[in-house]
């Protein structure tokens, strides 16, 4: 068996994916990202906006899971699930094993959605979240409620038409500058 050398001069650059590597987040930046999720998931509203409202602490996470493993773990996503689950006075721990189950789902999908741009991974985002929503509901029936109509299920589908935008925001200081002297 012979070793194939490959002429680099021949190679087209169009023909390979370029993406941008992101730079290792800050600790402070992942922790303030995560306080201004939760406190947009706190701002009070009403009825439909309460409904169709995007899970931003959620998309945070996923954000971070996705990029950064190594600043997210489900330690961190329990913690503020508890937060949450304090916040909607609801059953302690429900949002904190959703939260934990979007980041293993998160984990495992971690090379497949970072090989997207932000717009097709809103699909993606999207269904992760709605299972996230269907485990939330599950533990829900489980502990006698009734089952919530259609509309519950549409903060699963605002949420994956914000993912580019909250994405976007969440790298712009993560990216490497222009270098002029790069080749």
């Amino acid at each position: 068996m012979s070793l194939k050398i490959i002429d680099e001069s021949k190679i087209h650059p169009n023909k390979y994916v370029s993406r941008d590597m992101l730079a290792p987040a800050k600790l402070w930046y992942v922790l303030l990202s995560i306080a201004l999720a939760l406190i947009l998931n706190f701002i009070p509203s009403q009825s439909f906006l309460l409904t169709a409202r995007p899970d931003f602490a959620a998309l945070v996470i996923l954000f971070w899971s996705i990029n950064q493993p190594q600043r997210m773990g489900m330690s961190l996503a329990f913690c503020i699930g508890l937060m949450m689950d304090v916040h909607s006075a609801g059953i302690l721990g429900h949002h904190a094993l959703a939260y934990c189950v979007i980041v293993y789902i998160a984990s495992v999908f971690r090379r497949r959605l970072k090989i997207f741009n932000l717009i097709q991974q809103a699909p993606q985002v999207g269904l992760i979240l709605l299972i996230m929503q269907g485990l939330l509901v599950l533990i829900a029936l489980l502990n006698g409620s009734n089952l919530p109509d259609w509309a519950f299920f549409l903060a699963s589908l605002t949420s994956a038409i914000v993912w580019p935008l909250i994405a976007f925001i969440l790298s712009i200081p993560l990216r490497p500058g222009s270098d002029s002297e790069a080749i």
